[in-house]
């Protein structure tokens, strides 16, 4: 077995990362085992920088700072001062929130007391943003709100804000904040396209291996380019209509999540895409909608994969290609046997480094 020194100096006690002990090249070696196990197909691998790779953390406020849970014990918050696996700058603003908050008044789980719950940090290389979860029922809230005002003066991040949350729980987003600093949106480039997005929305935690990922989908649907029609299922910000939309007639995006609905639409004019159709419904209610072929579906569902229903109504819709995008190997080989289709390529994309977890790209063509 090829060892490795860890890099990280908390590696065993915090819950992060897992195979730092591992050389990368097993890491990748065992990922591409696993892959083509489940999917028992061979499997085409693109590699990641090993470390400083993630352009998002959600470090947790706790009574000497901020830290990340630990290994065993998710009630056990790790003080972490430097983050092997994110980015540097994601770090140089760790560094300026634990220097400003020595003390905080940190959220207790057990309790359920304290303001502070998560100071959630993204940078796109030119713009970055701290987004502070609070207590929404704080009885310090408004004393916690005055020192993150006077925070936001001083740090080099170019967006803060304040989002409230329910005591119970563990939200770290919010419908209900403030912008402080800088506005509530990022804006990055992804495949030569422009995009914006809510800073306390999903967008792909690492990039360069996200660029290689949308490079690898666009060749794959630039064999189908022309009088054709494509879907994008669980759409969030519109990346991937977006990328691809000049190679279609017209494309059909489908998010029920209104906020990602609406980035998409922005994202669109942005890129000056105009032959996008925008469907706020749910992925079951394809029904609903006139589709027509050929038809190409490109589909990135969350971890759970795609509801039964979802699954049945595309059968019936029988599109020429499926491109399915997964964050969950095991549910993406229970989804794919329920498909009467041809598994024609497979990619994984080490989007985690230091992680068993992994992105998985496969193709599907029709009988």
């Amino acid at each position: 077995m090829q060892m490795a020194q860890p890099l990280c100096p908390y590696f065993g006690n915090c819950g992060g990362c897992s195979t730092q002990h591992l050389d990368y090249s097993l890491q990748l070696e065992n990922k591409k085992k696993q892959i083509e196990q489940l999917l028992s197909f061979s499997v085409t691998v693109f590699p990641s920088e090993p470390y400083f790779y993630r352009n998002k953390m959600e470090f947790i406020f706790h009574l000497r700072g901020l830290g990340l849970r630990r290994k065993g014990n998710s009630d056990t918050i790790v003080n972490v001062e430097h983050c092997v696996i994110a980015e540097k700058e994601i770090n140089t603003l760790l560094r300026e929130v634990q220097d400003f908050f020595p003390s905080p008044d940190a959220y207790d789980s057990k309790k359920k007391i304290g303001t502070l719950k998560y100071a959630v940090i993204k940078t796109t290389g030119k713009e970055s943003g701290i987004s502070f979860a609070l207590n929404e029922d704080s009885l310090k809230r408004e004393s916690v709100e005055g020192q993150i005002k006077e925070f936001a003066t001083k740090t080099s991040a170019t967006s803060v804000l304040i989002t409230y949350v329910p005591a119970e729980g563990d939200e770290s987003a919010g419908e209900n904040f403030i912008i402080l600093k800088g506005k509530e949106k990022l804006t990055t480039t992804l495949a030569g396209k422009t995009f914006s997005y809510n800073i306390q929305g999903f967008f792909q935690n690492n990039h360069r291996v996200a660029e290689k990922m949308h490079h690898y989908v666009r060749g794959i649907v630039e064999k189908f380019s022309g009088r054709r029609q494509l879907l994008d299922l669980y759409a969030g910000v519109g990346t991937f209509g977006i990328i691809n939309a000049d190679l279609f007639e017209n494309v059909i995006l489908i998010e029920q999540f209104p906020p990602a609905l609406q980035d998409a639409r922005e994202n669109a004019k942005l890129n000056e895409v105009k032959n996008i159709v925008y469907y706020g419904k749910d992925a079951r209610e394809l029904q609903k909608l006139r589709l027509q072929n050929p038809l190409h579906v490109i589909t990135d569902p969350p971890r759970s994969g795609m509801d039964e229903k979802t699954i049945q109504l595309l059968k019936k819709l029988e599109p020429e290609v499926i491109i399915y995008i997964s964050c969950n190997p095991q549910q993406l080989a229970k989804d794919l046997k329920k498909f009467k289709y041809t598994l024609k390529s497979a990619a994984l994309f080490d989007m985690f480094p230091q992680t068993n977890h992994t992105e998985v790209v496969v193709e599907l063509v029709r009988k």
